[in-house]
This record gives C-alpha cells, structure tokens and sequence, in this order.
C-alpha cells in the first residue's frame, strides 16, 4: 500500500511515518499533490579502502635494505659506508 501525505503533514507526522516505512509500507511526500519524494529505509555500504584490496602483499619486500636503492645513493661501495645507526653510536662517543 503506498501512502501520499504533503508536506506539512510529513512534518508533524515523521515519527508515525518512518514506523510505517520499517514496516514495508511505501510512503510518498507530496507538494501541491505532485509527488516530489520517497521514503525508503536506508542501506548501508560497505566501505573498502584502497584500490588493491584483493591484492597479497609480500612482507619481504619492505623489509631490509634494497641493495640497488642503497647503491644509486651511496654509490657501488655502499657495503662499507657506515650506516646510520654507526653513526649515531660515534656521535654520543659510543661504539
């Protein structure tokens, strides 16, 4: 059964109209006698976050250094250049 009520009456009636909307019924609003909305119970939608959400990633991968990525910024003889945490030991005086 589908119910037509104006608008003023949608106002002072909402509470008793949504009930009737859970309750499988169709409910229309009206201005001037022309249908202008539905009331529909509302859906939710699930959200997924990222553009790969099927995708397994390796953890490997962003574990370590990436001996390629450390020689184009250290350059072929990286493996002796001092690392990070070398010096941070020298600059307390701890080794």
């Amino acid at each position: 059964m589908v119910t037509q009520v104006n608008v003023h009456e949608a106002k002072s009636q909402l509470s008793r109209l949504i009930e009737q909307v859970l309750a499988g019924e169709e409910v229309t609003i009206a201005r001037a006698g022309k249908p202008v909305v539905d009331l529909v119970v509302h859906r939710g939608h699930a959200i997924v976050y990222g553009l790969g959400k099927d995708w397994a990633v390796d953890p490997d991968v962003f574990e370590g250094i990436d001996p390629d990525i450390q020689e184009m910024f250290y350059g072929p003889d990286w493996e002796s250049t001092p690392s990070p945490d070398t010096w941070a030991s020298e600059a307390r005086g701890t080794s």
